[in-house]
């Protein structure tokens, strides 16, 4: 075929694909339509209960949302089979009513569109040509066709193009959705059907978390009925990774996500400190369940002196006697501390009760007249009940707690650390200075302490104090002189009840899935993510493994980029005793996002801090070398001053990673799982040399670089940075 014949085909191909897409949005503009009159007169009310309105308008919202995010690259893919069959692969499912339901466009997750993803020469998957447009809003720009089968069959050998323009294109201010151009072992671990724990490794640019991201929207698409009620919930390293990649799952059409960070975990808590690396280490080692423990127990204490209870009538004390076997019979039950405390109070009560009656009694009362000892009884409880002496030795002995107030007085004070075999490392004078590390702790001592039930049983009152006030209300209409003799007249009390009524007055919650779970500590979800999971001690996993009963997880991670004292070891470590033989390994090899000239430095670092582990192959490469301009240290600001500008003129992303400290630097503990065209990192030597995570920082921070890698340094390079390119001029002028 002549070129000029082969161009005239491909314009009329591309003539005939745009017209098939205008129809797509076609058919998409009149179901979106549909939806939106619905979800508006649902608004309206159209009868029914209040209830199940709120459930009909909160589903027709989320269905407007998932044809909404559709409108960008509806339609991203063709596959023809070998029979002459097509397949349009897009975002979202459409089906044509006028034709009996024929599917015009295939869901991405949908089996069908698997073979778009996996096929490859050796393994055709029954699929001749696989075509790839190149969308522009929702206009086709082009197209490109990757032939599998015989020699000769065509093809323009670009069946990489589109995702290597994709990995080409300037950064913008979040992570992107990939499923137009999802790789085979990517896709492989996204539609993995195994139901526990799914562990995803991968070095920098292998698109762990991306990934990880398309696999809850193939599960909610897959699994909706049983996840949606429950939702997901997607923990990051911090707030900036978390906007990162917050775009991913809205522009996927799922929004009953929570996405949080390990500081978050706990509702209405303020991190505002940082721990030491030994008081993080200690605090993520789960020996700290056994200090726990034991500082909840030091806070059940006996009297060293008797304590005095001065009732109208007699005194009474409680002594170390009477307080153990208050606290033995409180422990037994197994209860938590704060509902435990019940079983103490009504030990101690009962005791002092049955000396005060011995005494008051004594000369005229015996155990034989039940009726007057319990009478007796009944008075002296009514008395200790409004007794400020009597609540004060309680509170003493067995006091209420929360777990904010046991852990922060337990920081702040030498003898409770003492106390609870505690590792001096964890004192500080502001007990209540919270870090990311006291979150698990936190946590724990939520199901150690318990609930305070008396807060309960106040609003149980106040629900029947309601109740009764409405019950009055309905008696009052009910008893009006003028329906007194109106036979036929329909009274209040035939339509509604008092705890219906009073119901009606009840503060309703109208929040959405995502904004109630987030606020819920007790809040189960239906499958967790967990990013950058080799951070996590011991004690974050099982706050996690708490948050979902079910153990449905996909966690990410790269040992080699671990900088946590307390962080993942080994993943089976990590796991194997919440998930024993329910959780299984994929890796990922393929660097889609650094360039190969970037990671061969990154490796060389790597090769020398952790020798046993493969740096990821790089998919492509840029022909622009890393490079290193050694300066003096007051012209360092300078040089930053000069990058910043130069690549504010460019397309994309651009950031300055280095150690703590250096103003409009950010560092690498804060880059990471972040990607930006151009990277400069400043004093590299600063960076490895600052702590046993150095290697693991400086690895993070060569490896955020799309495009462009510069170093700036005042002290000479590590020795693994030695081949790098030197530039002497300033570096706003290369």
């Amino acid at each position: 075929m002549s070129t000029a014949d082969h161009t005239a085909d491909h314009t009329d191909e591309l003539r005939a694909e745009r017209s098939y897409v205008a129809q797509l949005y076609e058919r998409l503009d009149s179901e979106r339509a549909r939806l939106q009159s619905r979800y508006a007169a649902a608004l309206r009310g159209n009868g029914g209960s209040l209830v199940d309105r709120d459930v009909e308008v909160r589903a027709l919202a989320k269905q407007v949302h998932r044809w909404n995010v559709a409108d960008h690259g509806l339609c991203f893919g063709r596959l023809d089979s070998v029979s002459g069959e097509r397949t349009y692969i897009g975002r979202i499912g459409l089906f044509d009513a006028d034709d009996d339901h024929e599917p015009m466009l295939i869901d991405w997750r949908a089996p069908a569109a698997r073979p778009f993803y996996v096929a490859t020469g050796a393994h055709p998957e029954n699929v001749r040509r696989r075509r790839q447009f190149h969308n522009l809003g929702r206009r086709v720009i082009d197209f490109t066709d990757e032939f599998f089968g015989a020699p000769g069959d065509g093809g323009d050998g670009s069946g990489d193009a589109a995702l290597l323009a994709a990995v080409n294109a300037p950064r913008g201010e979040g992570m992107r959705d990939i499923v137009a151009t999802i790789q085979a072992e990517q896709d492989e671990i996204i539609r993995c059907d195994h139901s526990g724990v799914l562990v995803i490794e991968g070095g920098p640019g292998t698109g762990k978390t991306v990934v990880a991201l398309h696999r809850v929207a193939y599960l909610l698409y897959t699994k909706r009925a049983r996840l949606e009620s429950h939702g997901v919930l997607v923990v990051g390293p911090n707030a900036d990774f978390l906007d990162h990649i917050g775009r991913v799952l809205p522009s996927l059409g799922e929004t009953n996500v929570v996405f949080t960070t390990t500081g978050d975990l706990v509702p209405h808590l303020t991190v505002t400190a940082e721990d030491s690396p030994a008081a993080a280490a200690v605090k993520g080692s789960l020996r700290m369940l056994d200090v726990l423990a034991a500082a909840v127990a030091d806070r059940q204490r006996v009297p060293d002196d008797p304590l005095p209870i001065n009732l109208s009538d007699v005194a009474v004390r409680i002594d170390a006697e009477t307080a153990e076997w208050a606290i033995q019979e409180a422990r037994a039950g197994g209860a938590p501390h704060n509902e435990a405390r019940a079983v103490f109070v009504d030990v101690v009560t009962w005791v002092l009760t049955e000396r005060a009656i011995a005494r008051i009694g004594r000369g005229w009362l015996t155990r034989d007249d039940r009726a007057a000892w319990e009478h007796l009884r009944a008075d002296l409880v009514d008395e200790l009940e409004d007794h400020a002496g009597f609540a004060a030795a309680l509170n003493e002995l067995w006091p209420v707690l929360t777990p904010e107030t046991l852990l922060s007085e337990l920081y702040s004070s030498h003898d409770r650390l003492r106390a609870a075999g505690a590792d001096v490392a964890l004192w500080r004078a502001d007990g209540a200075a919270w870090t990311v590390s006291d979150v698990p702790l936190l946590d724990e001592l939520v199901d150690l302490l318990g609930h305070d039930r008396s807060g309960e049983e106040a609003a149980e009152r106040e629900r029947r104090e309601e109740a009764a006030y409405a019950a009055g209300v309905l008696d009052l209409m009910i008893g009006r002189e003028d329906l007194m003799d109106d036979e036929d007249q329909l009274l209040a009390g035939d339509v509604i009840g008092a705890e219906d009524l009073a119901e009606r007055f009840l503060e309703r919650d109208t929040r959405d899935l995502a904004d109630r779970a987030a606020a819920d500590r007790n809040w189960t979800y239906g499958h967790v993510v967990v990013d950058e999971a080799q951070e996590l001690s011991a004690m974050d996993w099982r706050v996690l493994m708490r948050r979902c009963p079910s153990r449905s997880f996909t966690i990410v991670g790269d040992l080699a980029q671990r900088r946590a004292a307390a962080g993942v070891g080994s993943w089976e470590a990590a796991l194997q005793p919440y998930v024993p033989g329910r959780w299984v390994y994929r890796g990922l090899s393929v660097n889609y996002r650094t360039p190969a000239e970037i990671m061969a430095v990154a490796a060389a670092v790597l090769a020398d801090a952790a020798p046993e582990i493969t740096p990821p192959e790089s998919v492509r490469s840029t022909g622009m070398p890393p490079w290193s301009a050694q300066l003096e240290e007051h012209e360092l600001l300078n040089a930053i001053q000069d990058f910043t500008d130069a690549e504010a003129e460019r397309p994309g992303t651009s950031v300055v990673i280095g150690p703590p400290g250096l103003p409009g630097v950010m560092t690498p503990a804060a880059a990471k799982g972040l990607e930006f065209d151009a990277v400069l990192v400043v004093e590299p030597a600063q960076i490895l040399s600052d702590g046993p995570h150095g290697a693991a920082d400086l690895y993070v921070a060569l490896t955020r670089a799309t495009q462009r890698l510069g170093i700036v340094h005042s002290t000479p390079l590590p020795s693994a940075l030695a081949g790098l390119t030197t530039r002497s001029e300033r570096v706003g002028h290369h």
